[in-house]
């Protein structure tokens, strides 16, 4: 399983024979900038879950349903379901607790819609936990975590998602269950592994990132630095007038004949558009703040730079 956020990202795992698409809450952090997942919304997630379900034709799609969704009770919980199943078009949802929410997970699996299930780091609840922190270090709450499991298992869910847990304990919670695991910093004992795009891709070139990369994440590829070796090289060729060249990317050609008609045209009056280019510039320049900024107009006029006297 891996998480796709947009039309390209979720064509990508298609392509690549990716099981699952997790439309993850994730996107508050990797995609809108946030701190943790907990801001996003579920109007947000739906946006991008339509993007990812026309990219991703043939994985099984799942979506997050983020923070504040499904917690305050059931039905709340089955109509946010409803709506990421008929507007964004998932085949499932995904939601973070163990015994807790289990039979908020079983209203929904009554209602028709498959649920996979999330525990051990559960990042929306990072509040009570403290921060993104291991789970199951010790074998009580390591008996905790599998007693979670069995309750979301019995609940009817398809699947459950373990996160940061130490990988004896993701392997013996596997082992106990009837349904596939899908394990996220949790060993290779686990049914199936999930890792966000954007890490497992490198994506991120920022100097930082290395300093906040999980430490279970593997990179697969270095796309940070290519992007950004990318970017700068446009900016330079454009600063030094190397792109777009007249001979390999200005495709679009005109005769001799019209462009000879062209610069005719350009010659008759311009002597008349040189007197009006004068007059706007004298104009803008002379113009108080709200009319340049157009404040009551509803748009936004940018000055004309002042022309430096030779």
């Amino acid at each position: 399983m891996v998480t796709a956020y947009d039309y390209p990202s979720g064509l990508h795992c298609c392509l690549a024979g990716i099981d699952i698409v997790l439309v993850g809450d994730s996107l508050a952090m990797v995609e809108l900038g946030y701190d943790n997942t907990q801001p996003v919304q579920v109007d947000e997630l739906i946006h991008h879950a339509k993007a990812v379900v026309r990219g991703a034709k043939q994985p099984l799609i799942v979506s997050d349903m983020p923070f504040g969704s499904y917690e305050i009770n059931p039905e709340q919980a089955q109509a946010t379901a409803y709506r990421f199943v008929k507007e964004a078009g998932v085949d499932c949802v995904k939601m973070e607790g163990g015994k807790n929410i289990a039979p908020t997970a079983k209203k929904i699996v009554d209602g028709g819609i498959a649920v996979m299930g999330h525990i051990g780091l559960t990042p929306q609840h990072i509040s009570v936990l403290g921060g993104f922190r291991a789970q199951g270090r010790t074998a009580k709450k390591a008996r905790d975590l599998l007693d979670d499991a069995l309750a979301l298992q019995d609940a009817g869910c398809f699947a459950v998602v373990i996160e940061c847990v130490p990988p004896q304990v993701g392997k013996a919670i596997t082992e106990e269950l009837e349904i596939p695991t899908i394990g996220i910093g949790s060993g290779p004992g686990t049914s199936g592994q999930v890792l966000v795009y954007h890490d497992m891709l490198g994506m991120t070139a920022h100097p930082h990132y290395k300093a906040f990369m999980p430490k279970f994440c593997k990179k697969f590829a270095d796309l940070g630095d290519e992007i950004k070796m990318g970017l700068e090289s446009f900016k330079q060729e454009v600063e030094e007038g190397v792109f777009p060249s007249l001979e390999t990317h200005s495709p679009y050609k005109m005769s001799k004949k019209e462009e000879s008609l062209f610069m005719k045209m350009l010659e008759e009056d311009a002597d008349e558009r040189e007197k009006e280019h004068a007059c706007k510039a004298k104009e803008m320049k002379e113009s108080d703040e709200y009319d340049v900024l157009n404040l009551y107009g509803g748009g936004y006029v940018t000055p004309a730079p002042e022309k430096k006297e030779e």
